[in-house]
């Protein structure tokens, strides 16, 4: 197993400070003197531990005969990143370098023969199990024992002013020419994403796209229940809430494929948006499927329900201004048909039990007359009250005379000669009223030559009479259940009214070429500024 050893940091000191003194500058052409002894390392260093090979000892600096301000000028022309300057400049000082820049920190590094930007750092050293260095690599640059130490001393030249501020001016005329190049950049940018899709957009709406025609209608379902009938159940009956969920029905009828089809059966909603006219965008394909026809409905046919105030609005866009006022017309009269028929089961279904019974009451009555007629024409009486009275009235009569024909008979039998003849003609009387009497008793209670007795008949009539009267009162209480079922029927019903009724435009209302231009501009430049800020995140944190 191998470990980086931790590599200390060390200083070489010169023996003799006339030496440093004596120094030359950096680029000068004389031969550097050599020192009265040579420096050694008051610290062993992980690079000095390496075996005693032939190592590559770095050529001595060439006579330099180029300006150090024109070599700076073709470092700069290469581009480097602050990144590598600052790893130019590290570089330079582990090397004892004091350049007066991060150029001339490279300038001065490529001199000695060191690539500045290698990425193998000289204290990354790997020792092998032994303990024995491995062997060095090509092009690593190592302290070694230098004969010559008057030509690595640091350098005592230093810059003019003027050059300073000459490498600060080039430093901002760089950084200006490359915000005037991403400027540039960013300005073609959106004239390639943004303007151009929108020029050509503004293109279509203002030449190409053919004028469509809207016409506009509102409609509202309404109700017979009344506000205020009593109870909590009518709190909301006379507002838009009573009707929302008929609403609700009749808008998804409407935006449906059932009334798309009804639609084209009747009007041929197909035919009109296939006419050559109309611009390749809008047109619909001759022969075209069913399914791409309600995609164009759905764009065409606008329906809008506001649950506030209980209003469907409606817009209707066609190619033609009359033909679009069709399509609205037809278009509520089958809302229309959908409302009755929402209801008509549930009315149906109240009525038909109330109307059932009344039937029934209505034929038990008829048949409860019948009987009391039959009776009547059998017997041959009209009224057995009636013909009960007379009789017990002639009876009454007919008493009150025997009575007076026995006072009679008392008065004359009371005389001491009592005339025969009175006596025999007065009980003869009563003899005779005593006989009609007895007959007209007995025909209230017998029957006679194959008839019935007057009280059979009266009793039959009585109970025939109750039942009629029974019948009668069943008839009128189903009468009343089919007028409160009529009622409660006509409560739910459903009626659709016009709030507005469509009328043809005289002027097109489609495409709105300025607000769509300024929309697909909004949305292109989004879309663009998305990216953008995407793209410049993802290269932060690629570079971090």
């Amino acid at each position: 197993m191998t470990t980086k050893p931790k590599a200390k940091k060390f200083r070489i000191r010169r023996s003799s400070p006339v030496a440093a003194a004596a120094r030359p500058a950096v680029g000068a052409t004389t031969q550097p003197q050599q020192p009265a002894e040579t420096p050694q390392p008051t610290q062993t260093t992980p690079q000095q531990a390496r075996p005693a090979q032939p190592q590559p000892q770095p050529a001595p600096p060439a006579p330099q005969t180029a300006d150090p301000e024109a070599e700076i000028a073709e470092i700069r022309k290469e581009g480097l990143t602050g990144r590598q300057l600052r790893m130019a400049r590290r570089v330079a000082q582990k090397h004892g370098l004091s350049p007066i820049s991060d150029f001339d920190a490279v300038r001065q590094l490529r001199q000695r023969g060191i690539d500045p930007f290698q990425r193998l750092n000289m204290l990354e050293l790997v020792v092998n199990e032994q303990g024995k260095p491995d062997a060095p690599t090509d092009n690593v640059q190592l302290p070694q024992t230098v004969a010559a130490p008057a030509q690595n001393l640091p350098s005592t030249h230093v810059a003019p002013p003027s050059s300073a501020a000459d490498q600060v001016r080039q430093i901002q005329v760089d950084i200006a020419r490359r915000r005037r190049r991403k400027t540039a950049l960013m300005f073609a940018r959106l004239l390639v994403f943004v303007c151009l899709p929108s020029v050509l957009t503004s293109y279509y709406y203002y030449n190409i796209a053919t004028p469509m025609y809207a016409t506009h209608s509102e409609m509202i379902i309404q109700t017979n229940e009344t506000a205020g009938a009593g109870g909590l159940g009518n709190l909301f009956g006379g507002s838009g809430l009573a009707t929302s969920q008929d609403s609700i029905l009749v808008q998804g009828y409407l935006q449906s494929r059932d009334a798309m089809q009804r639609l084209d059966a009747d009007l041929g909603f197909k035919a009109h948006f296939s006419q050559p006219q109309i611009d390749s965008l809008q047109r619909l394909e001759e022969g075209a499927s069913n399914e791409a026809a309600y995609r164009v409905y759905k764009k065409k046919v606008k329906i809008g329900y506001d649950p506030t105030e209980g209003v469907l609005k409606m817009e209707v866009i066609a190619a033609d201004p009359d033909i679009s006022a069709a399509f609205s017309d037809a278009l509520i009269s089958y809302a229309e048909q959908r409302v009755d028929s929402q209801t008509q089961r549930l009315r149906e279904d109240q009525m038909a039990g109330a109307l059932q019974s009344f039937n029934d009451a209505d034929a038990r009555v008829q048949e409860a007359q019948a009987r009391v007629l039959s009776l009547q024409e059998r017997m041959g009486v009209f009224d057995p009250t009636t013909e009960v009275s007379a009789l017990m009235g002639q009876i009454s009569t007919f008493e009150l005379q025997l009575r007076e024909k026995r006072l009679q008979l008392q008065q004359l039998l009371d005389n001491a000669r009592p005339n025969q003849a009175r006596v025999n003609g007065v009980e003869g009387d009563i003899a005779r009223l005593e006989t009609l009497i007895e007959e007209l008793r007995s025909s209230l209670t017998q029957s006679s030559q194959g008839t019935d007795s007057l009280a059979r008949v009266a009793a039959e009539l009585r109970i025939a009479e109750a039942d009629l009267a029974n019948r009668q009162l069943m008839q009128q209480a189903a009468t009343q259940q089919m007028e409160t079922a009529r009622i409660e029927a006509n409560r739910q019903s459903r009626y659709l009214s016009r709030g507005v009724d469509p009328v043809a435009p005289d002027e097109a209302t489609y495409p709105r070429a300025f607000e769509n231009t300024l929309m697909a501009f909004l949305i292109f430049g989004g879309i663009f500024l998305m990216i953008s800020m995407t793209a410049s995140i993802l290269r932060e944190q690629v570079s971090a």
